[in-house]
């Protein structure tokens, strides 16, 4: 049977729970468009987190990969175009690691662009009357890390992959006052709806998604 991998992470920086876990756990075992979704928890460290990843790729051969990552403070859901080749922390990791300006995987190219259908997701997210938006950079945090490593893993295979964060969920917001927040409930529809508009659209549309800065 074939299968999308959709990964979410653990709790960083003190927080108690991570809403891109919680939203892809809602998804394991869900069949969409006749393809079983199975959801794997990643670690918020530097390296291991790959290796889990990869662990799950190569146990799964998934035909599509979506890792989804918390952005506290983005105010919709935001699909990733690109992920760059450097992992420059803000702050450490869940393991005490901080690496500046080290590249991920050193004989890699300094980009890899994501192979999802980005601007048809985000015009169907936008339809079911969720916010949305092509998002310019996944930051230089665990989150690039991840979507970097997976793009480079699958760049000979056919498997689609790319990379969505998430705002906050309204149990974080209230902790945080002033902080952008969504339901889990929008997250989730959202997320299935990036699963099957990546599972059925071959062409990307061709959509206003651009920033000027």
């Amino acid at each position: 049977m074939k299968t999308v991998l959709i990964t979410g992470f653990e709790p960083f920086e003190g927080a108690r729970i991570n809403p891109s876990w919680e939203a892809a756990r809602q998804l394991n075992e869900r069949m969409i468009g006749g393809v079983k979704v199975v959801a794997r928890q990643l670690p918020c460290v530097f390296g291991t987190s790959l290796e889990v990843l990869e662990q799950a790729i190569d146990e799964l051969d998934p035909v599509l990969v979506i890792a989804v990552a918390l952005a506290g403070g983005r105010t919709d859901i935001s699909v990733e175009r690109v992920a760059i080749n450097i992992d420059d922390a803000r702050i450490a990791d869940n393991a005490g690691n901080q690496p500046i300006d080290k590249p991920i995987i050193a004989a890699g190219p300094a980009a890899y662009f994501s192979t999802l259908p980005i601007k048809a997701i985000i015009s169907a997210i936008r339809e079911a009357g969720i916010p949305a938006s092509v998002s310019q950079t996944a930051g230089t945090f665990v989150c690039n890390h991840v979507m970097y490593g997976l793009l480079h893993r699958l760049r000979r295979r056919k498997a689609r992959a790319g990379l969505i964060h998430i705002p906050c969920s309204p149990e974080q917001a209230i902790e945080r006052p002033g902080t952008p927040s969504m339901s889990q409930a929008s997250v989730v529809l959202a997320l299935e709806m990036a699963i099957s508009i990546a599972l059925t659209v071959e062409k990307d549309i061709c959509l206003e998604g651009g920033a000027t800065h």
